[in-house]
């Protein structure tokens, strides 16, 4: 059963969030925080496994809320939902830890499998801004970072096979297409994917795409 706390300051979307959710024979809602510090509070005392957490709400908004959840090294995964598909949204949720991103206007089973997705460690970003958003993250790095200093430690530990997998995360294949671009059994992918998430310290494949980035594996 996947745990869910929705986190809306409009009560009619946290109710259409909440029926959606409770249909749902393997998802159950735990709670409901009107704000950012609801937000935190609720997820630090239930411990939810995803946090579907809207961006602007009163006091503590959403990105703020998503680094504090995320920070306190509890299992719980944050969902980031917006209601404008703007860059800004996504970049700062991203860098804030959040494990996907979604436009409001999703249809109810892109949510549905968007949340169970992150609730299994996976990441999930709304079509058209996937490439978007690695691009306006990559304009925030530094110049001339991968050759201007030492080899990054989080690579040290990594195998040649593990750093060519961290390297095709990076540019964004999924498992099925990692297993067939380097004729691998999918099982195996997924020991290779869990081992480079667990030797980088990426939370999910959100995290580890930021890695590939900072690293200078994957460039633009």
């Amino acid at each position: 059963m996947t745990t869910v706390l929705i986190a809306d300051d409009q009560p009619l979307q946290r109710f259409g969030f909440r029926m959606l959710l409770e249909s749902q024979d393997d998802m159950t809602v735990l709670d409901e925080a009107a704000n950012g510090t609801e937000a935190v509070r609720k997820a630090a005392r239930l411990r939810p496994d995803v946090v579907l957490m809207d961006v602007r709400m009163p006091g503590m908004d959403g990105i703020e809320a998503t680094r504090r959840i995320t920070a306190s090294g509890d299992r719980t995964r944050v969902l980031v939902l917006t209601t404008f598909d703007l860059d800004e949204y996504a970049y700062a949720g991203l860098r804030a830890g959040a494990s996907g991103f979604l436009v409001k206007d999703a249809r109810p089973e892109d949510l549905l499998s968007g949340i169970r997705a992150v609730a299994s460690g996976d990441a999930v970003v709304a079509p058209g801004l996937t490439r978007r958003l690695l691009d306006a993250y990559v304009h925030h790095l530094p110049d001339g970072t991968a050759e201007a200093t030492a080899p990054d430690p989080r690579l040290a530990a990594l195998t040649d096979r593990e750093l060519e997998i961290l390297t095709v995360l990076g540019k964004g294949w999924t498992n099925t297409e990692i297993a067939t671009r380097l004729h691998l059994a999918e099982s195996t992918v997924k020991t290779h994917v869990g081992r480079v998430l667990a030797k980088t310290g990426s939370r999910d494949r959100v995290q580890a795409v930021i890695c590939a980035y900072e690293t200078g594996l994957v460039r633009p």
